[in-house]
């Protein structure tokens, strides 16, 4: 096992992986910025370095600094959690060149996944299903951009190889705008991502977006815990997410499964991961792989008893999974309500000092979060201050114990997005499932 882990990251994650530490008894060190001294795990961590000032690019995001303090502190692995660094290959590389453990992919998987013209590829080869389209990055050929859609039929979508979490991504409606938006989107992805290739595929227009939890130790074997469901979004953005997804043809699913750990094996991923999809009249089309831990990790662990943050660390001390697919059985259905630090309409972010908490409990509720009594939130960073998970027998028991838990939370100080997610749990149309990604936004009216 792994001796002592620094933990690249902050907020509810950050202690996330600490209590996963722990459990495996493994020592913890926590590095942050300035302003964040006082985050829980930073108070709870066997040692805390200071790695920069309080914005992203000069701590979280400072490759150097943070290997310092693996260095400075003597520890094996250093582990990103999500967003940051974490499907950075270049830091995934320097941090396995500098002589530590990486908990993740090699470098050389995160580029083929984060790419996103290789990863379809990849995925094809493997017989996972994909959105019909260009086949590889569309070229300076206008004639061959215009056959291709023609052929693939509007609407379609220019999406930037490099893009991410909704940006570089542009529909098109007809043949007359089409070379116009391709050569913005090429521009703006240049100058975002300082890449400019951008591929083709048929735009789906009221899709539902459903994911597959995998874990695979890079040594030929790979499992599923199951699907989750993440339509309830914002601006591309995941509000709600549930495991398993509703409402979905049990054939296409086993196929879509059994493809998913097909491409684990062929390309020799390890750690855990999440092979996103598109889901559309019975079928999957695959959109892009997440090479870490999500967000919404803990809906897949209530419904299928696997800690997938120590599945993680055990990967990464070089363990082979111990768990067959034939061990997995899911039971029930679970709920996350992402809650964040934003007023619940005008959606703005609110930081500020957390006056009073108080969090909910029963039977069925999970709560993960930093904050407590006193804990002032920083404007620097992500919105997102906790998750409130619930777990039940049916899906239905999982809705009614989630609206009491979001009943029974308090948050006082700063605004929160609880008045959503009260809302949204109690809509008819969320009670039914099966609703698509422009839900929330049409209910909104945004």
């Amino acid at each position: 096992m792994l001796d002592k882990v620094v933990i690249a990251n902050r907020g509810e994650i950050a202690l996330r992986i600490m209590r996963a530490c722990k459990e495996l008894g493994i020592k913890t060190v926590a590095v942050h910025s300035q302003v964040d001294a006082e985050l829980m795990h930073a108070r709870l961590a066997d040692e805390t370095v200071c790695i920069g000032p309080n914005p992203s690019k000069d701590s979280y995001l400072n490759i150097p600094a943070i290997i310092s303090a693996a260095e400075v502190t003597d520890a094996t692995a250093i582990h990103p959690g999500y967003g940051f660094l974490a499907e950075n290959a270049d830091f995934a590389e320097r941090v396995e060149q500098s002589g530590f453990t990486f908990v993740g992919p090699t470098a050389s998987v995160i580029r083929l996944m984060g790419d996103k013209v290789s990863a379809i590829n990849a995925m094809k080869k493997a017989g996972v299903p994909t959105v019909p389209g260009s086949d590889g990055p569309l070229t300076n050929d206008d004639s061959r951009t215009l056959k291709i859609a023609k052929h693939i039929g509007y609407p379609v979508i220019i999406k930037a190889s490099a893009g991410g979490g909704g940006r570089g991504m542009r529909v098109v409606h007809t043949e007359a705008s089409l070379l116009k938006s391709k050569h913005i989107t090429q521009t703006e992805s240049k100058a975002a991502f300082g890449d400019d290739t951008v591929y083709l595929e048929k735009f789906l227009e009221n899709p539902r977006h459903i994911e597959v939890q995998v874990l695979a130790d890079g040594k030929g074997n790979a499992i599923h815990l199951g699907d989750r469901d993440c339509s309830m979004q914002r601006r591309h953005q995941k509000v709600v997410e549930e495991a398993p997804a509703p409402d979905v043809d049990e054939s296409a699913r086993k196929k879509v499964f059994d493809s998913c750990i097909k491409a684990c094996i062929d390309i020799g991923y390890r750690g855990a991961g999440t092979f996103e999809f598109l889901y559309e009249d019975g079928c999957f089309y695959f959109i892009e792989m997440n090479t870490r831990v999500q967000v919404e990790h803990p809906v897949s662990e209530m419904i299928s008893g696997i800690d997938i943050v120590k599945q993680q660390l055990r990967i990464a001390a070089g363990e082979k999974l111990t768990i067959k697919q034939s061990d997995i059985e899911l039971r029930g259905h679970s709920i996350e309500c992402r809650i964040n630090a934003e007023d619940p309409k005008t959606f703005l972010p609110s930081p500020g000092q957390v006056t009073l908490l108080h969090t909910p409990g029963g039977p069925g509720i999970r709560v993960d979060s930093h904050l407590y009594s006193g804990y002032t939130i920083p404007p620097y960073y992500d919105s997102l201050i906790g998750k409130l998970i619930s777990h039940g027998e049916t899906r239905d028991i999982a809705i009614r114990r989630m609206r009491n838990a979001l009943e029974e939370m308090v948050i006082e100080g700063i605004k929160t997005n609880i008045p959503l997610q009260r809302d949204i749990m109690a809509d008819t149309n969320f009670a039914k499932g099966g609703f698509n990604i422009h839900y929330l936004e049409k209910k909104l009216g945004i």
